[in-house]
């Protein structure tokens, strides 16, 4: 019995001690054990409990999400609410339409006061303003307003900072609470948390922005601008470093870093990570402490060996060599190294949680970027790793395409952000994301002329498409009225017996009446004459006759046999993007002269083929008209011969590619155009650029008497148009070429019989 009673109190006691163990803190909340009221049930852990975590990390600390420095959401949308009093706002609540109906799409940047000051940068921007074809200096005709007053910098702490914002633009009649206003930003916020803040109420006005938090970005309102700096040039810029040759795309270095890391505030708990995923081998991550001017009050025990490391390496050289580049948030979350790495061919590897990247409305930075997260910094090597080499060159050839369509110039930049928001303005009529994702652009793809790729001349291929069959003659004409030169009745005979033409469009450029119907030659295809202007580019106006996709450009002067016509159409169907014509022309640097040249010797590279007698795609007749700005259609009708080299220009810029030379049946030869009935000498002439290709050719320097005197004068004005125009893009478009395409058994030792284009041999 003793022995019963002890084991049964032994087996209580233990139950008792197993309940305690286990169970005491579930127990000690019940009201029978505390004496208080029951509290309500919660699960354990509670990371919050100072017994449970005192010794490693403050509850406070605990429970802010992120670096202690950096604010939190709700403080930046309070930062953010507290200056823009019109977050809401979007193109149908704050933007009033009915500006932008009567004169278009217009640009108005206000007049500059005098002694006002004005960042390089803002000179920039409001400079490529001005050169847009959309500007006006009439505020009555614009849909679009620009401050001059410099808003790029808003940190306080700046020497560039404008004081006074506010009270400058409540004193503008103009300013109408910001609506229809751009504002351009690329600093926000100041010391210690780089918030949002501008320092002033932009009101209804659009923002574009560098570093633009995605929170506080108002969708289809607001534009995320890149970070550039002060260097950053006008127009033109640097090529991308990535060339033929750079296959495979795989370099000597998978993934780096170089740069500075911040030992506090915000941005430093990125930056003081990298040094996880360097191995010294593949991975080069390195940092340097040597950042403002107390950075050795904050130095760590890495500090030193970092600072030896970082100076090991070159920058430029690490972005040669690399296939991908670490691109982390700075103090705020856009930096100078994304458009670098752009440019570098070196795919960006982001990591700036919360980013609303550069024009993202339009560009498709999948394809080009590897968006990763701060908070998983140590997978990013392995997630690189995995890409294919396939995909990797695809990466490098999109970072190419973006640099130079969007972020190589200021000009381009700016222009970016125009033409986004005029697309908002028609939705229907606005670019797909495949223009502005492939070749050559948005920028370069107008919407005024199509939304559908099939009507460019750049998509064929990728759509498995062709060209349509046929083409237009367009015939530049300035004879005697009364009569038609012998040329151009036989240049309309030769044309319209080509199996492709559709029609012949005669572009009467003489202020005298054409002769009447009658005198025009019988033809088997339709023969419309139009009424034209004196100036010369008016040739390239985009007639609404003009159905087909291919232009055959004539000038009445032009002998070609219809046998010529046809190879000449059948090649440019292989090239539908390209200039396919007779009459060739080169450009070369003038080391002496430090200049661009001009000449029309012979020589084994060409670079321009003259409108005189080429074929190219109608597209070219609305880019030439819409995209190019005023000043240059005035250079083009000013100079001899320009609107030839302009439309050279203009398709090299856009393709990226020489024109292309055919056969002829006699070569080009250079005359001095005489002359003829027409009054005001210049419309008289036939348009600089008319060669006719059975005329005796002779150098302009080398011609004698008042011929040779207008022909030096001529070849003196082409030199110029050139350099102009190399001057307003920012380099040189023109690419050469020692191509010319034959037909296949081309004065082969072979019967006539077999071969397809026999005339062409004929002399």
């Amino acid at each position: 019995m003793q022995t019963r009673k002890k084991y049964i109190f032994l087996t209580f006691l233990a139950s008792w001690l197993l309940l305690f163990f286990f169970g005491g803190d579930q127990l000690r909340h019940f009201a029978f054990f505390s004496g208080r009221k029951a509290e309500t049930r919660r699960n354990w852990p509670r990371w919050t409990d100072r017994s449970l975590l005192k010794s490693f990390a403050d509850p406070e600390e605990l429970q802010s999400d992120g670096h202690p420095s950096l604010p939190s959401p709700r403080e930046r949308r309070a930062a953010w609410l507290s200056v823009y009093k019109n977050s809401r706002c979007r193109m149908e609540t704050c933007f009033d339409f009915s500006r932008c109906k009567k004169h278009g799409f217009k640009v108005f940047t206000y007049p500059r006061e005098k002694d006002q000051p004005l960042s390089e940068s803002y000179g920039k921007i409001l400079a490529s303003l001005e050169r847009s074809r959309y500007y006006t200096p009439n505020p009555e005709e614009a849909c679009l307003f620009i401050l001059s007053i410099d808003t790029l910098d808003r940190d306080h702490l700046s020497a560039q900072y404008v004081r006074n914002v506010d009270e400058k633009i409540r004193g503008f009649p103009l300013w109408n609470g910001g609506r229809n206003h751009l504002i351009f930003n690329l600093y926000s916020g100041t010391w210690p948390n780089y918030t949002e803040d501008l320092g002033f109420d932009i009101g209804q006005a659009i923002l574009a922005k560098a570093s633009f938090y995605a929170e506080s970005f108002r969708p289809g309102f607001d534009v995320s601008i890149p970070l550039f700096s002060k260097d950053h040039p006008q127009r033109g810029g640097e090529r991308g470093w990535l060339y033929r040759d750079s296959v495979p795309p795989k370099k000597k270095y998978l993934l780096v870093f170089k740069g500075k890391r911040y030992l506090t505030g915000i941005g430093s708990g990125t930056r003081n990570a990298l040094h996880h995923i360097h191995n010294g081998k593949d991975i080069i991550s390195l940092t340097t402490c040597k950042h403002g001017k107390d950075w050795e009050k904050h130095k760590d025990t890495r500090c030193d060996k970092d600072n030896v490391d970082y100076e090991k390496f070159d920058y430029q050289e690490l972005l040669h060599n690399s296939t991908f580049c670490v691109v982390p948030r700075g103090r705020r979350l856009g930096s100078f190294r994304f458009l670098e790495a752009l440019q570098a061919a070196c795919v960006p590897v982001l990591l700036s949680d919360g980013w609303e990247l550069p024009f993202a409305e339009a560009i498709d930075w999948g394809k080009a970027a590897v968006v990763g997260s701060e908070r998983l910094l140590l997978q990013i090597p392995s997630a690189v790793r995995c890409i294919h080499p396939e995909r990797v060159l695809a990466f490098q050839q999109q970072t190419q395409f973006l640099w130079d369509a969007y972020f190589s110039s200021v000009d381009k930049i700016v222009h970016t952000t125009l033409e986004i928001i005029k697309d908002r303005l028609l939705p229907h009529r606005s670019r797909s994301r495949f223009l502005w994702n492939t070749l050559p652009g948005g920028l370069l793809a107008l919407p005024d002329f199509s939304t559908h790729p099939g009507d460019f001349p750049f998509y064929y291929l990728q759509r498995g498409s062709s060209p349509s069959e046929k083409f237009t003659a367009f015939i530049r004409a300035v004879s005697l009225a009364g009569s038609l030169s012998p040329s151009i009745l036989g240049l309309i005979q030769a044309v319209s017996g080509s199996q492709y033409c559709a029609q012949i469009l005669v572009l009467w450029s003489c202020e005298k009446p054409p002769p009447p119907r009658g005198k025009w030659p019988q033809t088997t295809v339709p023969l419309t004459i139009i009424q034209g202007r004196r100036k010369l580019s008016n040739r390239f106006f985009p007639f609404p006759a003009i159905q087909t996709d291919a232009v055959l450009s004539l000038d009445e002067h032009v002998s070609l046999s219809t046998s010529e016509v046809d190879f000449a159409f059948t090649v440019w169907r292989s090239f539908p993007e390209r200039i396919v014509g007779f009459p060739t022309r080169s450009h070369f640097w003038d080391a002496e002269q430090r200049r661009w040249g001009y000449t029309s010797k012979w020589t084994n590279e060409l670079s321009i083929v003259l409108t005189a007698a080429a074929f190219y795609h109608r597209y070219y007749h609305s880019l030439f008209t819409q995209y190019l700005p005023a000043g240059l259609w005035e250079l083009a009708g000013g100079l001899a011969a320009c609107e030839d080299i302009l439309m050279n220009v203009l398709v090299a810029a856009v393709t990226k590619l020489p024109p292309v030379k055919v056969t002829q049946r006699k070569p080009d030869k250079e005359t001095v155009p005489q002359q003829v009935g027409c009054e005001d000498g210049d419309t008289g002439t036939p348009p600089p650029g008319a060669r006719s290709p059975s005329s005796p050719r002779s150098p302009p320097a080398k011609v004698k008497g008042t011929a040779g005197t207008a022909g030096g004068r001529r070849f003196s004005q082409q030199q110029d148009c050139l350099n102009q125009l190399a001057d307003w893009f920012g380099y040189m478009p023109l690419v050469s070429s020692q191509l010319r395409l034959d037909p296949v058994l081309f004065k082969d030792q072979v019967s006539v019989l077999r071969k397809k284009y026999p005339r062409l041999e004929k002399p």
